[in-house]
């Protein structure tokens, strides 16, 4: 097993042999290429300048059927104030009503305010008493009752029972006919 491992040792050993690795020259030693030149990347053109744009919206749904009840109202003076709220109801039946700020120097503020609602009930743990019974009496092992076999079984055949009776069910269903 050992010589035959040698000798294809040898023979991979000699196929490497035969072939030298490749002579390759990467495309930027050469002098006849040169790396490539970028140029400096263009400045963007600066964003126009428009003119402040104030806004103010408010809308309000209240729908019966699926219980959906919101509104959001919101301004905005165009330099980057606002100032907005939006309530909505809650499915605990509260209302949630969250009043907001926003503007450059302060950033993004809001108050939450939630009003009504079901209270949880207050929990108290269950009294637990003692057992009212007592563990019952330890009582010995009983002999089994002996069996007088009949002359034809042997002595130690336990006594046969007979399956019990049972009455057939009184509900019968009325055949009715499928046409």
């Amino acid at each position: 097993m050992a010589a035959k491992l040698i000798i294809f040792t040898v023979c991979v050993a000699s196929a490497f042999a035969q072939y030298s690795a490749p002579a390759y020259k990467p495309a930027y030693s050469s002098p006849a290429y040169a790396a490539p030149a970028y140029a400096a990347p263009k400045a963007y053109a600066p964003e126009p300048a428009y003119a402040p744009a104030p806004y103010n919206f408010e809308y309000s749904v209240n729908d019966p059927h699926t219980y959906d009840v919101k509104s959001q109202s919101e301004y905005s003076d165009g330099n980057g104030y606002v100032k907005g709220s939006y309530s909505l109801l809650e499915a605990d039946g509260s209302t949630r009503t969250v009043e907001y700020t926003a503007d450059d120097y302060n950033g993004f503020n809001a108050v939450v305010k939630n009003e009504g609602g079901y209270k949880a009930p207050a929990y108290a743990a269950p009294a637990y008493a003692a057992p009212a019974y007592s563990a019952p009496a330890y009582k010995p092992a009983y002999s089994a009752p002996a069996y007088s076999a009949p002359a034809y079984k042997p002595a130690y055949a336990a006594p046969a029972y007979s399956a019990p009776a049972y009455s057939a069910p009184a509900y019968k269903p009325a055949y009715k006919p499928a046409y």
